[in-house]
Parts: structure tokens; sequence; C-alpha cells
């Protein structure tokens, strides 16, 4: 869960520490006050687009910092350290900087990290509800991902062995479509990799030859000193009055004196092996010298035959290697040119085999997503109930997708086949007795809406792993006791986890477990937010202002201290 935020220089906050608990924390306040701000600041935090704008007017950067702790078996952690990011008692520090210019530094656990990465933790760390999810309820394109997330265990091995084959399956089609492409296109590229082949032949290159070239290159343009430091070096060894010739004395002395010391024997022996071993090297330096030859044409040749393969390498690759291994792939792709009708004819046989294949795979897709859909159907309708929707009639529909043109032909049947399947989920709603269902997009008012999300989110809240849920004023358009049904759920949510709510429902409020109050003032001709924990009479005093709008009475403060109380009675356990 969430524990600490901290916020400085963005927006109109210059500078704000909040922590937070289990259970349920309301965020309340005035309109424009900055609620809203700070679960922006958190959406930033989590890998939301930044902007320079978000920036408070006159800093340098905005600075944003979460202390999140989730349990030991969490999968975001090996997540984590997959790449790079150390953990240490479950804890995730996440931090990001936007600067005035709009760049953004994310850090996790104080390791940089890109958007992308900071964006897959935070997401596995919180979710963000919001009014504009309802547009993405309202988007059916949606509601195939939330029916597969409802499923997911269930789904997953057949979902991942069709996927596999879809990938497969593209790539084959890729190349019938390759080698299909226009007779003149495939005649011009014939011609190029004919040329280049030929080129690359000619040449008749030696694995590694450029290597050995140039070594071979600079012993012989260095030949004449090489003679001549090998000669002096053999010539101040071998010879009279010389290195070995002096040795010879040595050990001729000592030999004679081991006669008379036996404890120089060791001595006399290592000065014997020291002979032999240097006069071996003479002799190895006298051969090296008698094979040395300056050879002006060998050196003339080696360099144009190293120009020979620089010009080559400038086309084909860093080295002579390299310049054979793309030889051997201009010579594979020439084959399959030459031999493209076969080729055509066994990849598309092979594709046949693949379709028909994925065809299996994605029928078992749709059989499980149809029992599926009956799960969620059910599940939902149980939410709806406590939301005081009892006579809605939900209804999640799997059907077959629309055929399109480049969709294949399997048995004089066109299958449009997809990254996830054959099939496209709707949700259809029928809100009230008698009328016929109809597409969730097509009937549902705003409130009603809210109360499908929130009905969504109940049933996913326990199943995504997150360890916070947030919810941004998602009781928009409601009131009286649908209200009530709301916060119960809201607060249901909550248990057992955390939930940050902004509100602007009494009935909402008086369910938190803590009640956050946001507001602003004027310092210095600058506004700045703050925020507050309230105690209880704050709490009543907050809920009055909340029920009665601008002027509170002592009636509204009695109503305000018997909807907290009520609330309380509530989240006893049974």
């Amino acid at each position: 869960m969430l524990i600490e935020l901290s916020i400085r220089h963005f927006a109109i906050i210059e500078e704000l520490t909040v922590q937070f608990d289990k259970g349920l924390t309301v965020l309340t306040g005035e309109t424009g006050a900055g609620k809203s701000i700070i679960i922006d600041a958190i959406g930033l935090l989590l890998g939301g687009r930044g902007s320079a704008e978000y920036v408070r007017y006159g800093e340098k950067r905005a600075e944003i910092e979460g202390l999140f702790i989730v349990e030991d078996n969490h999968p975001i952690i090996q997540k984590a350290m997959e790449v790079g990011i150390d953990v240490q008692d479950s804890m995730f520090i996440l931090r990001r900087n936007i600067s005035s210019q709009g760049k953004s530094i994310c850090r996790v656990n104080g390791k940089l990290v890109t958007l992308a990465i900071l964006r897959e933790i935070g997401q596995a760390l919180v979710d963000i509800h919001g009014q504009h999810e309802h547009q993405t309820l309202m988007q059916p394109e949606e509601h195939i991902v939330m029916l597969d997330g409802f499923i997911q265990k269930k789904l997953a091995p057949t979902l991942d062995e069709y996927q596999s084959l879809y990938k497969r399956a593209l790539h084959l089609k890729k190349q019938v479509s390759s080698l299909s492409k226009n007779e003149q296109e495939m005649a011009q590229k014939l011609d190029l990799l004919q040329y280049q082949l030929d080129e690359i032949e000619q040449a008749k290159l030696i694995p590694n030859e450029d290597v050995q070239l140039m070594d071979e290159r600079h012993k012989l343009a260095h030949s004449e000193k090489l003679f001549s430091l090998l000669q002096d070096s053999y010539r101040s060894l071998y010879g009279e009055g010389r290195g070995l010739d002096f040795l010879t004395t040595v050990l001729t002395h000592l030999e004679e004196a081991g006669t008379i010391d036996q404890d120089l024997k060791p001595l006399v022996e290592s000065v014997s092996n020291s002979f032999y071993l240097l006069e071996e090297a003479a002799f190895t330096l006298r051969d090296r010298v008698e094979q040395i030859e300056f050879d002006p044409n060998r050196l003339e040749f080696i360099e144009s035959r190293l120009h020979d393969i620089q010009r080559l390498k400038r086309k084909y690759g860093e080295s002579v290697d390299d310049i054979l291994e793309y030889a051997s792939r201009v010579e594979e792709e020439l084959d399959s040119i030459i031999h493209k009708d076969d080729r055509i004819i066994k990849l598309k046989e092979e594709l046949d085999i693949l379709w028909r294949d994925l065809l299996v795979e994605s029928r078992a897709l749709t059989t499980i997503r149809k029992q599926g859909a009956k799960e969620l159907t059910e599940a939902i309708h149980k939410q709806l109930r406590s939301l005081y929707m009892e006579k809605t009639i939900f209804d999640v529909r799997v059907f077959e997708k629309a055929r399109g043109k480049h969709s294949p032909v399997i048995d004089d049947q066109t299958v449009p086949f997809s990254h996830n399947g054959i099939d496209a989920v709707e949700f259809y709603l029928s809100t009230n007795p008698g009328e016929p269902m109809k597409p969730l997009s097509k009937v549902a008012s705003g409130g009603e809406i809210s109360r499908i999300m929130l009905a969504i989110k109940s049933i996913f809240s326990n199943q995504q792993g997150v360890t916070s849920v947030i919810f941004d004023e998602v009781d928009t358009g409601v009131s009286g006791r649908v209200a009530q049904a709301i916060a119960e759920k809201i607060h249901a949510i909550s248990i057992g986890s955390q939930v940050l709510c902004i509100t602007h429902l009494p009935q909402v409020a008086a369910m938190a477990d803590s009640h956050l109050y946001i507001h602003k003032q004027e310092e210095n001709e600058r506004v700045t937010t703050s925020v507050k924990l309230l105690s209880t009479e704050e709490k009543i005093n907050e809920l009055a202002r909340m029920i009665s709008g601008v002027e509170m009475t002592d009636l509204t403060k009695q109503h305000a201290k018997e909807l907290l109380e009520l609330a309380e009675l509530h989240k006893q356990p049974a």
C-alpha cells in the first residue's frame, strides 16, 4: 500500500507530505482546493504522461516521491529484480522529477529507470479509477480486456499457446507476401544479390584473413629492424668471448667447486640448466634470423589485398568473417528467390496448417470466454443488486469479430484472427423491465455508469493484486440511497487493503477510516494547498459542510453526527 507521499513545486502545491493508512481514506475539500491535483501527482509518480505545465510557476522542477510496501510474494518484486532494482523489506520508493523544460527523471529504489519500467511497476502497485474510466467502459473494444482480466488464470495457458502460433503465422504470411511481390521487383533484387555474391566470391576470402594479413604486414614493414635486433641478440649470446662462452667458464668453475662443497650442487644444477636453456634460445634466434627476408613484392601484395578487403568491409561488414556471413545469407536469399515458387507452395502449406491449429486454439478461447462471460455476468448482477440496480439486466456477450478482407480462408470460411483470438466482447444492458437489451454505450446514464464501473472494480480488486485503489470522484451523478450503497461498496473494497477516494458525497466521507481535508490558502500573494487529518469533531463539521453546502446549522451538524454514527455502526463486524 501507499505509506507516504511527498510533493514539491507541483501545480499549486508548494510542499506537501501526506501519510496514509490501510482501509478507506477520503479526501474532501472545496472545489479547486487541489484534491485532484494530488491524484494527478500520484498518476505521474506511477508513470503517467508528464508536462512542464505541472511545474509550479517560478520553480525549476516538480518533485514527487512515494513509499509503497507490498506483500513478500508480490510478483512485481521479481520483475523489479530482473531489471536490476534492489528490493529490500518489500519496499518500493518511486521518485519522479519533471523539469520546467518538460524533461522527466524517474527512479525506483534509487535506480534510474525508463518511464516504461516506472509505469509497469506503478500499475502493479496502484489502480487509479477516475471519471475518464467511464469512457473506457463505453468503448466496446475494451470489454474483452475486462473479461480476459476476470478469467485470466483459466485463459492464460490457452491464450499463450494461441499467441505463439499467431506470431509464427504472421511471420510465415509476411514471408509469402515478400516472395509474392511483382516479377520486376524480384528480378531487380535478384540482379543486386547476384552482383554482391559474385563480388564477394571473386575476392576468395579466407576466414580471419584480414587479421593475419595485418599481422604479416606489420612484420614485413619492420623486417630490417627485426633482423638487426635478433642478430645482435644471437651474437651477444653465441661466439668466442660472448655470453655463453663466459657462462661455460662459470659452469666449469662451479662444477669444480661442487666437488669441494657438496652444498653447491643445487647451484651448479641451476646454472647448468640456465646454460642449456640459453644455448637453445641462441640456436632459435639463429634460425629466426635466417628465416627473415625483406620481400617488397609481398608487402605490396598485402597492401593491395587489404585495400580490396577494406572496400568490401565498407559494403558488407566490419570483418572478413562478417563479409563471409553476409555472403552466406545472400546465397540463401538467392536460392529462395530462384526457387520462390516451390518456396511459396511450401510456406503456404505450412501456413495453412498453422491457420487450422489457430482455429482450434481460438475456439478453445471462445469456449473459455463464454463460460467466463456467464460467471462475470452473475458476479456483476450480484454487485448491482447491492447498488440498487436490482432491476437492471446486464449481459456479457461473446461473438465472432467482423471479418476483414485480409482474413484467411479455411474450408471456404473467412476467419477473423487477431492477436487475442477471433472473439469480440460487448456489454449489454437493460435498465428497466420490458426494455430490450442494448449495448451499454448507448443506454447507460452517468450515474448508472458510475455504479457499473464500481461493481466491476469490486470484482476485480480482489484479483488484480494491486496494493492500493484510488477512486477519483466516481460517485458523480448519484444521491440518496444510491449514494449510501456506493459508500458501503467503496468501504467493502477497502477492507483488508487500501482505498483512497476523492468524494463530494457525505455518505462516502462518513465511511472513512481516515479523513483528509484539502484546502488552499494565499501566502505572499501565492496560492498553496495543504492537507489536514481531521479529528472526530472536525469530521462532523466537514460532513455538515458537505450536506448543507454554504450555510451550516445545528441541524446539519446533528445530521452529520448521525451519519457518522451510522457509518461506524455499519463498519462493525456482523
